[in-house]
């Protein structure tokens, strides 16, 4: 695939980058989990800073999940783990254990559990639901919690040495916009998390998992009950074509996982440790309601189109143009990767003009046209520019605000200049589809959440699976929500998570 161009010009903008610099330097302090010195890529202090810094980031990304009771009982289950952890442990240096941590649910279908240095935790909707008690809940969350009390996002900038680096909206900048797939490059689990934490080792990950195993044994929890959530990892990655996700490229293997985590959960049984609690109802009556799969309210491409109906607005898709909508903003690219429109909010103006006037006035930026431009009556202000990428190639680039609903939109298109005239109709197609959404049918559409459901016969579990389903979902997807196989036997009485709208 060629390779195509990055867009420093466009950062400077603030068009929507957010900054985090990441500089690494060898000090020498302790890590808590062994308590020896070691060198390392940042000091405590730093580790905390970053972490915080990049939470920012990440809510604004992902977006958190709206709901208090289920973000409650995630942070009770996660402080229960931590205090088992070598962040809480009597012999542990005051700076770690009264280091305060943060634990997020984040609104995002993607199957995903991170950390950020210096105590930032976050676990999303999509892994919530395809999880079926609190003893994988906590296996996970002292996974997450292992990371930042053995230091690795430190240890691996101290073996990477890695300098600073830009984040931009979930794109790396200072590399290339485009040059991986655009799955790659656009999800902030593959991107901004991963490079946070600066791509862990197997080694940092086997530790990890030997880490959050003893943690929720100390507790209590069957730590055994995790390998049932490998088993889903690893039917999750089958069903996605025989490849990890992205956010588990660098983990060992599911299938492995499978059986570390009954060989781990032994080793603490044989040392005293009493692993009875599962609780499996009261993590499911917590989970019940939560969203699953794709939310349509938050935006829906159908057909040629995409819908927004919290915003009450649509606009059309190029054909075999990708789109890819998240938190801050909707990415539609070209096949090939050779041109990108990005739609998002203009912060900080009171007007389409003002708007692009924004982007356009900053250095490096040379304005063609700059003109009041509505789109479909409403109030708009377009401009062509041309800037230089800091490769020395010459973009050409359309910006267009739009004043619809109380709120102003931007989109800002781009190509290499040479390639611009080819692309041009296409990001004419895309600006001036923007209008209002009327369609009832579309605006009252609402997102599929689980219902528990009490199985009042024995049969398979395809027969109790309802004739529609989330959008963008299977059955198969259903079957591993449940960690079941379609054909796998349901008895009466068993409780079973299934789609519902309410």
């Amino acid at each position: 695939m060629k390779r195509i161009f990055s867009f420093r010009a466009l950062v400077a903008t603030g068009f929507i980058s957010i900054m985090v610099a990441v500089t690494a330097c060898m000090v020498i302090e302790q890590n808590p989990v062994t308590g020896k010195n070691r060198a390392l890529g940042y000091t405590w202090q730093q580790e905390v800073e970053l972490g915080r810094d990049a939470d920012q980031q990440i809510m604004a990304e992902y977006g958190v999940y709206d709901d208090p009771e289920l973000d409650r009982y995630v942070t009770k289950v996660a402080e229960e783990v931590l205090e088992k952890s070598h962040m809480r442990r009597e012999d542990t240096a005051p700076e770690f254990r009264n280091t305060e941590f943060t634990f997020r649910v984040l609104n995002s279908e993607i199957v995903n559990a991170f950390a950020l240095p210096g105590g930032y935790i976050y676990v999303t909707r999509g892994l919530l639901s395809h999880l079926n008690n609190e003893a994988q809940l906590a296996v996970v969350l002292g996974h997450e919690i292992a990371h930042v009390a053995a230091r690795h996002a430190s240890q691996r900038a101290m073996q990477q040495q890695a300098g600073s680096l830009l984040l931009v909206g979930g794109v790396i900048v200072g590399q290339e916009v485009f040059g991986a797939s655009a799955e790659n490059i656009l999800n902030i689990g593959g991107t901004a998390a991963q490079l946070l934490f600066l791509s862990y080792s197997r080694e940092n990950e086997r530790e990890s998992d030997r880490l959050g195993v003893e943690y929720a044994a100390m507790h209590g929890y069957d730590a055994s009950e995790a390998s049932s959530f490998f088993t889903t990892l690893k039917r999750l990655s089958a069903q996605s074509g025989g490849s990890l996700p992205n956010h588990l490229s660098s983990h060992p293997d599911p299938g492995d996982r499978e059986q570390s985590m009954h060989d781990l959960s032994r080793i603490w049984a044989e040392r005293g440790m009493n692993q009875t609690i599962v609780n499996e109802s009261g993590y499911l009556s917590k989970i019940e309601g939560i969203i699953i799969g794709q939310n349509p309210r938050e935006g829906f491409k159908e057909g040629s189109m995409f819908y927004h109906p919290d915003l009450e607005l649509q606009f059309p898709v190029p054909y075999n143009w990708e789109l890819i909508n998240q938190t801050s903003q909707v990415v539609l690219y070209q096949a090939e990767q050779k041109a990108i429109s990005i739609f998002s909010f203009a912060s900080g103006v009171s007007s389409a003009q003002e708007a692009v006037e924004k982007i356009t006035s900053q250095e490096g930026i040379e304005v063609t046209t700059s003109n009041r431009y509505n789109v479909n009556n409403l109030p708009g202000h377009r401009a062509i520019a041309r800037a230089n990428d800091n490769e020395g190639n010459t973009l050409q680039i359309m910006i267009q605000a739009i004043e619809y609903g109380g709120n102003i939109y931007q989109f800002l298109s781009y190509s290499l200049a040479s390639d611009f005239s080819s692309f041009e109709p296409n990001f004419n197609l895309i600006v001036n589809g923007f209008n209002r959404l009327t369609d009832s049918s579309i605006l009252g559409v609402q997102p599929y959440r689980i219902q528990l459901v009490t199985a009042d016969r024995t049969g398979s579990f395809e027969s109790f699976l309802p004739s529609t389903l989330p959008m963008g979902m299977d059955k198969e997807s259903l079957a591993i929500i449940n960690q079941l196989n379609l054909s796998d036997v349901v008895t009466r009485g068993q409780i079973l998570k299934l789609p519902a709208q309410f």
